[in-house]
């Protein structure tokens, strides 16, 4: 899910990049047509972090990095189905203030599982689960504090036995959450934290299941990929080929050997032939609105979608643009 805007310094620096931006020129990025098609629609909120398909509803689920929440993405009252708009489901009110962040759909159990973080002080992270249904909370997992360390819940991953896998951004590990939202451990390995400072300035991020059982993670600064199998919980670096990963951030399962890596400034597909030993970047695809900052993607209907992070306008207008590769 773009740098996870891991620290309030990172926000503040984020807005004073755009904000020194000419204004002619977000002008120029915001009229320039995407080549490919896209969805758009008005918020609540500038900033949204991760969306998601959910195919039973027929929607987009997206999340509120500003004052937390999760609202779906829908036709207008008319029912144009060009002019979308976003309904708020969830918003609750001892987490206002707090930044929602990965989101993953639990389909077995018919839930959203929400990872959560404080985005300014770092003050605790979470895990949260919402019935689909009724939108009632099923449960919320303190993973951390600021009295014990310094975290980031930044994504989360489901397996097939509802298990949750949420990556921290800033202390370099992994919670697992089983079930019914209890901690039951946490995945740490020396190779989540690379040499060099600048390599760490915001650690692992991206997070899926494979049914093959092991996890795919994909470590931003650096762009190092990692597989994780749950078996043993032992960790290796994945053999990337044919381009960087740098600045990789929400990753979308697409088949057993694609992922998608979103990132700014391009997403890429990624392909693997040997269980994820190694893999190649096969194909790159960038917006072009490098301003909005893409974080995460999601596959519809067999297209892929990137979501952008920032809205724009006074009507703050966010938007899906499918990625070709």
């Amino acid at each position: 899910m773009s740098p996870s805007f891991c620290s309030g310094r990172f926000s503040v620096a984020l807005f004073l990049v755009i904000s020194a931006v000419p204004i002619s020129y977000l002008v120029s990025l915001e009229r320039a047509v995407p080549p490919t098609h896209v969805f758009s629609y008005h918020s609540s909120g500038f900033f949204r972090e991760c969306a998601k398909w959910d195919d039973a509803g027929r929607r987009f689920l997206v999340s509120f990095m500003d004052g937390g929440g999760i609202g779906e993405v829908v036709p207008s009252d008319d029912g144009d189905i060009d002019a979308l708009r976003e309904v708020t489901l969830v918003k609750d009110a001892d987490l206002a203030g707090n930044a929602s962040l990965g989101i993953v759909i639990d389909r077995d159990r018919n839930r959203l599982l929400v990872a959560v973080a404080d985005l300014l002080g770092n003050r605790y992270s979470a895990l949260a689960a919402y019935d689909m249904s009724t939108w009632r909370r099923v449960f919320l997992a303190e993973l951390s504090s600021q009295s014990k360390e310094k975290s980031f819940a930044d994504d989360v991953a489901v397996d097939a036995r509802g298990n949750a896998y949420v990556t921290d951004a800033k202390g370099s590990k992994i919670w697992k959450v089983d079930v019914n939202g209890e901690l039951v451990s946490t995945i740490e390995s020396p190779l989540f934290t690379p040499p060099g400072w600048y390599n760490n300035m915001v650690a692992l991020n991206g997070i899926v299941y494979h049914p093959d059982g092991f996890l795919i993670v994909i470590h931003t600064f650096s762009g190092l990929l990692y597989k994780i199998d749950l078996t043993d919980d032992k960790v290796t670096v994945v053999e990337v080929t044919g381009g960087t990963l740098r600045f990789g951030d929400g990753l979308e399962l697409l088949s057993p050997t694609k992922i998608v890596v979103a990132g700014s400034p391009s997403a890429r597909l990624v392909k693997s032939s040997d269980g994820w030993r190694t893999a190649t970047v096969t194909g790159w695809f960038s917006t072009g609105m490098v301003h909005r900052i893409v974080s995460s993607a999601t596959l519809k209907e067999g297209r892929v979608y990137l979501n952008h992070i920032v809205g724009f306008g006074s009507n703050k207008r966010h938007i899906l643009v499918e990625a070709v590769f």
